[in-house]
């Protein structure tokens, strides 16, 4: 039976955060009443005149920058015709043959070393309306109606296309989380996938090992996470080999894919350029940057994620997968920075923000930040609060904002380190259990832990577990 490589390339579509939409002045804002941003240039009507928005195609040309690309000094915008409710010009402003940015790539890092994937092009289009279709469960094919909303219409819209360079659904899911991290470090969207602010189209083909023809291609619709994009791309993989072992036939066509039932169903054949006619657009002129704008915005780029991973790990000396959530997401970077310019060890305070901090997190944002954690940080050291009594007054300053202080106080957390106050406690733990002591008196360090734990509870988690282990250890010996 023959060996199946798959080849996968990725087409992201970014939603820019800019405060209006390309070529009008309507508000970019998202989850607003429906058609209440609107305008006659956005919604087509005869006359109109778009006027694009500089912001935009600053952003698009950041993000240029950042995959290495090429930015065009001479660039045009095309109408892509297609007739669909939700596009209300029945065309859409995009580009075409002569992209702003071309070229570049992105470094994932993957288990087994760094992969390079090639970008073949960014450019400038803008978004459509969004649809909403009258059934229970949203589908299109239960619907007896469907609802537009113009508001999305219109709002900035970048497409990152990879080069077909990825040969697993595992290293398209890396690829997608680094340009995510990415797009987010340089500020210009929120790239919110669950908001359709970052959606991404797979194109998916398999092939036998060694061919270097490409196999018949599918492109997939509908994945609004990186585990959905994993998992579509692992049953289309599947269907494809399936479907060629079986002597079958694959067509070029679009699939969609169904998050419930885990399996792409077909669409449409897939379309081709010529499909669109694309002509230029003549309301709009040219694009010819300034080279000394673009090297205006090359010196605004920020640290980028791959940069800041590795300088985390080289001058903090955190392990590379703490590096790596830390730098997931901007919210996690710029808490953690913050944390460690207060003073904070650098390797303590990522400890609390991976773990504890993000486990509060699972269920939404909460008050504390980076000076909670500073002043937590430094009342453990100095043995005021133990781990479990930390741990206590981060989940109560997460809720309220309190500061960590006042919380220990009010909840009693402060713990007791006075050897005095500790002695009975101890003295009570060893008397209660001889068969344990004996152990211990035999060479079983082991069962030490148990006679701390013993007084811990005594109480009430407020001893201090290492003067109670050297009291132990004094008494015992």
């Amino acid at each position: 039976m023959a060996e199946w490589e798959t080849v996968i390339g990725l087409e992201c579509h970014v939603e820019l955060s800019t405060a209006t939409k390309m070529f009008c002045a309507c508000r970019n804002i998202f989850g607003a009443p429906p058609n209440t941003h609107t305008c006659p240039v956005c919604q087509g009507h005869p006359g109109s005149l778009p006027v694009p928005n500089r912001e935009a195609i600053a952003r698009i040309i950041k993000i240029g920058l950042a995959l290495g690309c090429q930015i065009a000094p001479h660039s045009l915008f095309h109408r892509k015709n297609y007739f669909y409710p939700d596009m209300p010009k029945n065309f859409q402003i995009s580009q075409y043959d002569l992209p702003i940015c071309v070229g570049g790539s992105l470094d994932v890092d993957l288990p087994e070393g760094t992969k390079c994937v090639g970008i073949t092009r960014v450019h400038m289009e803008e978004d459509t309306g969004k649809t909403a279709h009258g059934s229970a469960s949203g589908r299109i094919h239960e619907a007896d109606h469907a609802l537009i909303d113009y508001n999305r219409a219109g709002v900035p819209l970048v497409e990152c296309v990879s080069e077909p360079d990825m040969r697993s659904p595992a290293e398209a899911a890396a690829y997608l989380r680094e340009l995510r991290a990415t797009l987010e470090s340089l500020d210009v969207s929120d790239v919110k996938m669950e908001e359709g602010s970052l959606r991404c189209d797979a194109n998916v083909s398999v092939r036998p090992v060694g061919a270097e023809t490409l196999g018949t291609k599918v492109e997939i619709k509908n994945m609004n996470s990186v585990r959905s994009l994993e998992r579509a791309l692992v049953y289309e993989r599947d269907r494809q080999i399936a479907a060629l072992e079986a002597g079958e036939t694959l067509v070029q066509e679009t699939r969609h894919w169904n998050e419930d039932v885990g399996a792409t169903a077909s669409m449409r054949s897939k379309e081709e350029a010529f499909d669109y006619r694309y002509f230029p657009e003549p309301d709009i002129p040219a694009l010819e940057p300034d080279p000394a704008w673009i090297d205006e915005i090359r010196a605004s780029l920020p640290e980028l994620p791959r940069a800041r991973r590795d300088r985390y790990v080289t001058e903090l000396g955190l392990k590379p997968e703490v590096a790596r959530v830390l730098v997931g997401d901007r919210p996690t970077t710029e808490l953690f920075e913050a944390t460690v310019a207060l003073g904070a060890p650098a390797d303590k305070a990522a400890n609390w923000i991976t773990q504890d901090l993000a486990g509060l997190q699972k269920d939404g944002p909460g008050l504390a930040g980076p000076a909670h954690l500073v002043e937590l940080i430094g009342l453990v050291d100095d043995g005021t609060v133990s781990g479990a009594g930390a741990k206590q007054a981060l989940e109560e300053a997460y809720a309220t904002g309190d500061p960590i202080g006042a919380i220990v106080e009010r909840k009693g957390l402060r713990q007791v380190s006075d050897t005095g106050a500790l002695g009975s406690a101890v003295d009570e733990a060893i008397a209660a259990n001889p068969d344990v002591v004996e152990k211990f008196r035999g060479g079983n360090e082991g069962v030490l832990g148990f006679l701390v734990g013993q007084v811990m509870k005594a109480s009430g988690g407020a001893a201090n577990p290492k003067v109670v282990q050297e009291l132990l250890r004094e008494r015992l010996g």
